[in-house]
């Protein structure tokens, strides 16, 4: 069967969805309720740094900050980040994880190891990196 190449874009999106149902399905497993898939750009930053202004935030996962304050605010209501004002100046707005969000890392990271194994199975180094390369490309396209 030959592959139509009209339908990489739309191929990327299938693969979107399932990654997201995965995910999803994965959370639910280890008993995490109520963050998303759209929560784990989050979640990442914080894992490696402790402390985030909102616009540093919204640099690091290529998100505007309407976006990024409701993901946070969902964040907030669930315990697993908190929002301070900076002490230098008290228009920055601040946000780090709780213990409650220090508590998701190695969940959040297991999945993310199993994630990367099932989508790379059969698929050697080399084509991993020349597909991170091709998709990167298509990404700075649009």
């Amino acid at each position: 069967m030959e592959m139509n190449l009209k339908f990489i874009i739309s191929l990327i999106g299938k693969i979107n969805y399932k990654v997201q149902k995965y995910l999803v399905k994965e959370l639910k497993a280890k008993g995490v309720t109520g963050i998303s898939p759209s929560h784990g750009d989050i979640l990442a930053a914080f894992f490696i740094c402790k402390e985030l202004q909102m616009k540093e935030l919204a640099e690091v996962i290529n998100k505007d900050k309407s976006t990024l304050t409701a993901l946070i605010n969902k964040l907030i209501g669930l315990g697993y980040v908190e929002q301070m004002t900076g002490s230098d100046d008290s228009r920055v707005r601040l946000v780090r994880l709780t213990q409650k969000g220090e508590a998701l890392k190695p969940v959040v990271l297991d999945i993310g190891v199993k994630m990367r194994e099932k989508a790379y199975k059969g698929i050697s180094k080399s084509e991993q990196k020349i597909l991170m390369s091709l998709l990167t490309k298509i990404y700075d396209n649009m």
